[in-house]
């Protein structure tokens, strides 16, 4: 099944929601002995997760697919880079992540059962009530529950709304209808809404455009406890007239070494051969941001410009902004509950 991307939950009797966990879509297959781990686009994912193969195939049912997301916890939350570091070529090293930081499969639905029998015709409500029962009978020892998770599910629209609004670092919400059957492939029955979140940053620097004299980028920057401002990402949604009317504002405040921490330039996944081709700032503006996901200490994505903050002092913009709060959504989601009504 896939999501249609909405930017308010739905409501009502027919729906049932559940927290939008960031990592990878997986189907899971056990046929006797053998055991695969497939992607949403259908490619195998078994050779990067060798853990969670070997555990589902101690599951005590012997034939089932399951449907549910890989991620892989990091203290308090979950970390998609983490996550990322498993899709390599060398099986060693694939070896040696699983044991250092294995992963968790947490399941959200049950398309066939332990008698080979397939469920994708039968309702939601049913499908997840044949789910619990089985992760309750299946799932049991204690190696296999601890990284085999039943997803929460809720009918409650306010504790969905919580899921939004809280601290617990999820993705989002998905809503399902209770009412239909499993329709692979389709978006129909199936909503996400992502989390959007904002920030307020230091502009500790810029980039110009591509072969013009304007502005393609700002750069920016949080503080931490030590008092050292990191780059953490960028945000490059200006307009052609913003882009020509900062050049002179920005140029006037050129000044190194904009980042007195972690800087743009240094190794990581987001690198370009432009990286290192930037402009630092003295630390005098603010600029408050949207995001989706922030993570190794950076914003995946590029960030949105909301608003400039002349009323903001750039010492306040610190990194506890985005880092989550202790009460973490693994321990506080995915603790046993008896059932879906029950969140």
């Amino acid at each position: 099944m896939e999501a249609r991307s909405v930017d308010t939950l739905p409501v009502g009797q027919l729906w049932q929601y559940e927290p939008k966990w960031d990592g990878f879509r997986c189907l899971a297959f056990r046929n006797g002995a053998t055991v695969e781990l497939r992607s949403k686009a259908g490619r195998s994912l078994s050779r990067y997760f060798p853990e969670l193969v070997e555990l589902l195939g101690t599951v005590t049912a012997k034939t089932f697919v399951l449907d549910g997301e890989i991620i892989v916890p990091d203290g308090a939350v979950s970390s998609f880079d983490a996550l990322l570091q498993r899709i390599h070529p060398a099986q060693s090293r694939v070896r040696r992540l699983a044991t250092e930081t294995p992963a968790i499969y947490i399941v959200f639905d049950l398309l066939v059962d332990d008698r080979n029998r397939s469920l994708t015709q039968l309702p939601l409500a049913t499908r997840r009530d044949k789910l619990e029962a089985f992760v309750q009978r299946f799932t049991r020892a204690s190696a296999i529950s601890r990284s085999i998770r039943l997803s929460p599910a809720t009918t409650a629209v306010r504790t969905a709304r919580r899921w939004l609004s809280g601290r617990e670092g999820l993705d989002g919400v998905v809503a399902k209808r209770v009412d239909l059957p499993y329709q692979s492939g389709e978006r129909t029955g199936m909503e996400k809404v992502k989390r959007i979140r904002t920030v307020d940053c230091v502009v500790g620097g810029f980039r110009y455009a591509s072969n013009q004299h304007v502005i393609g980028s700002l750069l920016l920057g949080l503080y931490d406890g030590t008092g050292l401002l990191h780059h953490v990402g960028f945000t490059s949604s200006l307009s052609v007239a913003e882009r020509k009317a900062l050049v002179p504002k920005l140029e006037r405040l050129i000044k190194a070494p904009g980042f007195t921490g972690q800087a743009p330039g240094g190794p990581s996944r987001w690198s370009t051969k432009r990286s290192s081709e930037w402009e630092p700032l003295a630390p005098t503006l603010v600029v408050e941001v949207t995001y989706d996901h922030f993570s190794g200490n950076r914003f995946r994505h590029g960030t949105h410009l909301l608003r400039w903050r002349p009323d903001k002092k750039p010492r306040q913009c610190t990194i506890d902004q985005v880092e989550l709060s202790g009460r973490s959504a693994l321990r506080s989601l995915l603790r046993p509950k008896s059932g879906m009504r029950s969140c």
